[in-house]
C-alpha cells in the first residue's frame, strides 16, 4: 500500500519512512518535509501519516478537507499527549490513529497492522459462518465439526478456523491434534484488547496450515472469562481472514453460545436415530424458533445412520417436518481410532464411509458459497 509521511522535521521523517520499510518491502513510502500546506493531492495513498508537535484548528479543518475528498484514505497522527476533547475533534475530522510523540516503534506497527485488516476486509467476502450442536450428549457434533474442518482445508483448500464454545467441557482440539494448545478462549478473551489477526492466529493449534483451532478453557472455571462481546468480537475478526469458521457449540445453550449462533449462517444440530434424540431434537428446533431463527438457517444431520435401523429416515423426516440435510453412516471403528489417537479420520481412514460423506458435505457446502458468490456478483452486474 501506498503511504504518505509529513513532518517538518527531517530526522522525524526519515526514522518514520525507515520503520516503514522495515515492517514491510512491499509498501510505498512518499516523505514530503514540511507541514500539511506542502502535502499535493494525496491520490491512490492508502494512509498519510503526519507528524506534527502540535496542531491547531485550521491543521484540523484541512485535515477534514483531505479526509472527505478521499475517504478510502487512513490518517494516522503522531504528536504530543493532547487531552480528550482535542482527539475526539482529531477523529471527527477524520483521523484514524492518533500515537504519541516520541513515537513507539511497536504502537506504529500495530496501527498499520490494523489499518491493514480493515483495507484487506473491504476487498474480501466474509467467510461463512457454520455452527455444530448436539441435539443430546454423545451425538458427534464435535467428531463432524473437526473433521468436515479439516476436510475443507486438505481437501477443498480453503482457510477453515473452529471455535470451541463448549466452554465448560469443550476438547475440540484433542480430536485432530496431539499439540496441546498454548493459549485458550479464556486466555483470548482476558486480553481482548490486543485481538488482531496476528494474536488471534497465535492462539490457535495449527492443525494443517489452513485450518487451525481455538481450543476452550482448561478449567470451567475459566468459562466465565468468556462474554457474549467477546464471541461477537472473535466472529467478526475470524470472518474477515478464513472462509470458513466452525463453531462447536456443545450441549448447553448460554449467552455466549446464543450470541454466537445469532451471527451463523448455517446451524447444524447433530442427532440420532432414536427416539430420545428426536425428542430433544424438537426441543431444540423450539428454541430456535422462539429465537426468531428462520427454517432455512438449521439443516439437521443424523450422525451413525443405518438404514436397516428401528426407526426410518421418513419416519425422522415426518417428526420433524423437513428432510434431513445429510446422513453420516455408522462405521464406529474408523471414528473410534480417529477420536482415541487424535487424528482427523480422512488420514487415518480415507475409504470409510464417515470420510466419504464429509467430503461429500464439504464439497457441497464450497459449492453451496461458490453459488451465491455468483449470484451476488450476477446482482451487482444487473444493477451496473
Amino acid at each position: 500500500m501506498r503511504i504518505i509521511v509529513v513532518s517538518q522535521a527531517e530526522k522525524n521523517l526519515l526514522e518514520i519512512a525507515r520503520l516503514l520499510r522495515e515492517r514491510s518491502t512491499a509498501d510505498e513510502i512518499d516523505v514530503v518535509a514540511g507541514t500539511l500546506a506542502r502535502l499535493q493531492e494525496p491520490r491512490g495513498a492508502a494512509v498519510l501519516l503526519l507528524h506534527q508537535a502540535t496542531l491547531d484548528s485550521a491543521d484540523l479543518e484541512q485535515l477534514e478537507v483531505l479526509s472527505s475528498r478521499n475517504p478510502a484514505m487512513a490518517i494516522v497522527l503522531v504528536c504530543q499527549p493532547q487531552p480528550a476533547e482535542f482527539l475526539l475533534r482529531a477523529m471527527r475530522s477524520g483521523v484514524r490513529e492518533v500515537l504519541a510523540a516520541p513515537l513507539d516503534p511497536s504502537q506504529l506497527h500495530a496501527a498499520m497492522r490494523r489499518i491493514e485488516d480493515k483495507l484487506s476486509a473491504s476487498n474480501r467476502s466474509l467467510g461463512k459462518v457454520l455452527a455444530f450442536i448436539s441435539c443430546k450428549g454423545g451425538s458427534g457434533a464435535t467428531f463432524l465439526g473437526t473433521n468436515l474442518g479439516y476436510a475443507l482445508a486438505t481437501q477443498e483448500n480453503k482457510r477453515v478456523a473452529l471455535l470451541d464454545l463448549n466452554l465448560q467441557f469443550g476438547d475440540a482440539s484433542l480430536f485432530v491434534s496431539d499439540r496441546k494448545p498454548l493459549a485458550t478462549l479464556s486466555h483470548v478473551a482476558q486480553q481482548i484488547h490486543r485481538l488482531d489477526a496476528s494474536f488471534l492466529a497465535a492462539s490457535m493449534v495449527q492443525v494443517c496450515p489452513n485450518f487451525h483451532v481455538l481450543a476452550a478453557p482448561d478449567d470451567p472455571a475459566q468459562a466465565n472469562d468468556v462474554k457474549p462481546e467477546h464471541a461477537e468480537q472473535l466472529l467478526q475478526l475470524a470472518r474477515l481472514h478464513y472462509d470458513f469458521v466452525l463453531l462447536d457449540i456443545g450441549r448447553s445453550l448460554d449467552a455466549v453460545s446464543v450470541r454466537a449462533l445469532d451471527h451463523a449462517d448455517m446451524i447444524f444440530p447433530i442427532l440420532q436415530l432414536t427416539l430420545p434424540y428426536i425428542r430433544d431434537g424438537k426441543r431444540l428446533l423450539g428454541l430456535f424458533r422462539s429465537l426468531d431463527y428462520s427454517r432455512d438457517k438449521i439443516h439437521l444431520i443424523v450422525n451413525r445412520y443405518a438404514a436397516s435401523g428401528e426407526i426410518r429416515l421418513s419416519d425422522c423426516e415426518e417428526a420433524f417436518g423437513s428432510p434431513m440435510y445429510k446422513t453420516v453412516p455408522n462405521h464406529y471403528e474408523a471414528a473410534a481410532a480417529s477420536v482415541n489417537q487424535g487424528v482427523p479420520i480422512l488420514q487415518l481412514a480415507r475409504t470409510s464411509p464417515v470420510s466419504r460423506a464429509l467430503l461429500e458435505m464439504a464439497r457441497t457446502l464450497v459449492g453451496d458459497n461458490a453459488e451465491e458468490s455468483r449470484s451476488w456478483l450476477s446482482r451487482m452486474l444487473k444493477r451496473a
